[in-house]
């Protein structure tokens, strides 16, 4: 079978073009479009560094930044970015309940952030419902889950009361870390055994549904209508006609941006994104679009952020 998914070299898009604030003179990259982040992780200052380079190790990758508040809104601001949706994943029971806080409390001081909480496998089916109406009670939006670091499978009949709440009662979506050729835990197969046992979830489907996975992905979850995607650790690993070949097949509205921040450089996973040959339409919707309709957030005026 020809293989279309192969890294191409790219450079930073020639409409994209650096002015300065007038207040400040602070560079920062103008383009003429809202953006939302769709995928972030963010951590305590204490852990940050150390959690991010966990993340990159098990990917046997380089981590691209640090994982911070602070540095995730100062490479927003530098780059036109106007929202995020923050998450962070808990690898053991215990990290649950601090790990919500910090993500509730991030979301309480900036208005910009759309907070998913964490739950961990290893709870009971009464501890993780619980847990779900806690997150919803502090005014989180949905659920991040990554079957591969928290080593469950994503379909595993033990997630099915989770699911089914979020489902029927919370109204949550949930976030699903989707893919990676070496293992089968959140395979394509496993999302869309679940979409097919609770067919008005919502759910999100990172990495375009299948990292490193991407063509199974597409073949298995194009006809699911209400799935949700972003295109996070995925653009700089396909070839233009791999990416359109996706982003036209799911359709606009169905995507997000994301970058995945902190594993990848956030200027670099944006440029990589205006490389692509996309209509205007196709940009505005997945730069913003899809993440306004689902999280009902306005559009805000361009204005000039001064990076303090």
């Amino acid at each position: 079978m020809h293989q279309i998914f192969l890294t191409k070299p790219f450079s930073i898009a020639t409409m994209v073009i650096v002015i300065f604030c007038i207040n400040g003179g602070i560079p920062m990259i103008d383009r003429p479009y809202e953006i939302a982040d769709a995928h972030t992780h963010i951590f305590p200052q204490k852990i940050a560094e150390k959690a991010a380079h966990s993340i990159a190790d098990f990917y046997k990758v380089n981590a691209g930044d640090v994982g911070t508040v602070d540095i995730l809104l100062e490479n927003g601001r530098r780059l036109g970015i106007s929202h995020y949706l923050v998450c962070s994943v808990a690898t053991t029971p215990k990290q649950v309940p601090s790990i919500n806080h910090f993500i509730a409390q991030n979301c309480d001081a900036h208005p910009e952030f759309i907070g998913f909480g964490t739950i961990h496998p290893g709870m009971t089916e009464t501890e993780m419902i619980t847990e779900a109406v806690r997150i919803k009670e502090k005014g989180l939006r949905g659920i991040k889950l990554h079957p591969d670091i928290q080593d469950f499978l994503l379909d595993d009949p033990h997630m099915f009361a989770l699911y089914r709440m979020c489902e029927k009662e919370l109204s949550l979506p949930i976030l699903f870390h989707c893919g990676d050729a070496r293992y089968d835990r959140s395979s394509p197969k496993r999302l869309a055994h679940v979409l097919d046992l609770f067919p008005e979830l919502s759910v999100i489907g990172a990495h375009f549904g299948g990292y490193s996975q991407w063509e199974e992905a597409y073949a298995t979850l194009k006809d699911y209508d209400r799935l949700h995607m972003d295109t996070s650790s995925s653009l700089s690993f396909l070839s233009d006609e791999a990416a359109m070949r996706l982003i036209e097949g799911y359709g606009p509205e169905r995507l997000m941006f994301g970058t995945d921040y902190p594993l990848w450089v956030m200027q670099k996973e944006l440029d990589r994104f205006f490389s692509l040959p996309l209509t205007d339409a196709q940009r505005r919707q997945i730069l913003f679009g899809t993440f306004s309709a689902l999280f009902d957030v306005p559009e805000k005026p361009k204005t000039c952020h001064r990076v303090q």
